[in-house]
């Protein structure tokens, strides 16, 4: 199982009511619980080996910090990401990018896919602006919160 999609299970189940999850793929058994679904914790690894040995529960992996958010600029808003996942500037590698530097964009407007566990999301603006500058490239993997797009609103 890929390590980044264990991240993004963990960062789900942060996010959620999730309180455990389970998967069994090909002899590779893993398991992981939070403590409890009202007060959100780090998920705890409880077993993450070949089904057919058995391991001591895991520490959870200590937090990562958060990147540091650019420097505030007067009149500048950042588009952030709402989940861990995959960036993507168009619907497909033929399509034109949703928006480029100097492109207007409202609340609605499309402005990424951002790819998590095989489901496409689209991502929209939720403020309106001119794109300024796009941070992340294409095909990189965002964290939550990641700044993604700088807006230059009214």
């Amino acid at each position: 199982m890929d390590i980044k999609l264990i991240k993004q299970v963990v960062d789900l189940m942060k996010r959620s009511d999730i309180s455990e999850f389970e998967f069994e793929e090909d002899g590779f058994k893993l398991r992981l619980s939070s403590q409890s679904a009202q007060a959100p914790q780090a998920p705890q690894v409880i077993q993450a080996a070949p089904a057919h040995q058995a391991v001591a529960p895991a520490p959870a992996a200590a937090a990562e910090p958060a990147a540091a958010p650019p420097a505030e600029e007067k009149g500048i808003l950042v588009i952030k990401s709402p989940m861990v996942g995959t960036f993507y500037r168009a619907s497909s590698p033929e399509s034109p990018a949703f928006v480029d530097v100097g492109a207007k964009v409202t609340a609605d407007s499309v402005v990424c896919i951002i790819e998590a566990m095989k489901v496409m999301n689209e991502i929209q603006a939720e403020l309106g602006g001119i794109i300024t500058e796009v941070l992340v490239e294409n095909g990189d993997a965002v964290e939550y919160g990641q700044p993604l797009f700088k807006v230059k609103t009214a």
